[in-house]
């Protein structure tokens, strides 16, 4: 999962980045208003943190303009007002949320977890076949055991279990994973992609990472054999 966090407090925005990459997000900083804006055109985001409080143009605006063009990415905000009216403007400008600062960053991750969830779903776990996926404790489970996933691979594993039998692209897991401005070479891909398919095969599952010549890789049942 990427995420766009706008702060211009630079200590705060390194010290939430740096608990955001631990906790398995992709993360890109940005530290005023209109570069949110110039990030957000790549549409490659599952989520944004807008702090209202910056210089160039402030957060509600940001939040206005991004709705305006009818982008549905859920937002939470941030700021160091606890005012309701505050929260009011954020709110009915279309954000999802809404953080006062000073906050713990044990809510912020779950404030992330509950605005990213699919609508009407409670649960932060993704299945497919005998597979489950908890994007909480970021365990990739069957009935036969369980690994924790580190970075890359959860975020690999999480996009392929949140489009099972859809083609993703590499050019997309590299956008969404490693963004536009790594350094990384494309073959990463298959480097995680290899990863996982060890672990699903340790664990007996009963889906595969398919991939598909030209295209990219898709999540795919395993077929029975017939006798």
């Amino acid at each position: 999962m990427r995420i766009l966090y706008a702060e211009d407090e630079e200590a705060l925005a390194s010290a939430v980045t740096k608990i955001l990459m631990k906790s398995n997000y992709s993360v890109d900083t940005v530290y005023d208003g209109v570069e949110a804006l110039e990030y957000l055109e790549n549409d490659v985001y599952d989520a944004v943190i807008l702090d209202i409080m910056m210089p160039r143009l402030d957060g509600i605006s940001v939040l206005k303009k991004l709705r305006a063009k009818g982008t549905l990415v859920p937002v939470l905000m941030l700021t160091a007002k606890g005012e309701v009216d505050d929260k009011v403007l954020g709110l009915d400008c279309g954000a999802n949320d809404y953080l006062s600062k000073p906050f713990d960053y044990k809510e912020l991750l779950a404030r992330i977890r509950a605005m990213t969830r699919g609508q009407g779903s409670a649960d932060s776990r993704l299945y497919f076949g005998n597979v489950t996926l908890d994007r909480a404790s970021f365990e990739l489970s069957s009935p036969t055991g369980s690994f924790k996933l580190v970075n890359k691979e959860f975020q690999v594993m999480e996009i392929l279990m949140s489009n099972p039998r859809n083609i993703i692209s590499v050019e997309r897991l590299m956008e969404k994973i490693w963004g536009y401005n790594s350094d990384a070479e494309i073959n990463v891909v298959w480097v995680y992609v290899s990863y996982l398919r060890k672990k699903l095969s340790s664990l007996g599952a009963n889906i595969q990472i398919k991939v598909s010549r030209n295209a990219g890789y898709s999540l795919e049942e395993i077929e029975c054999s017939k006798n």
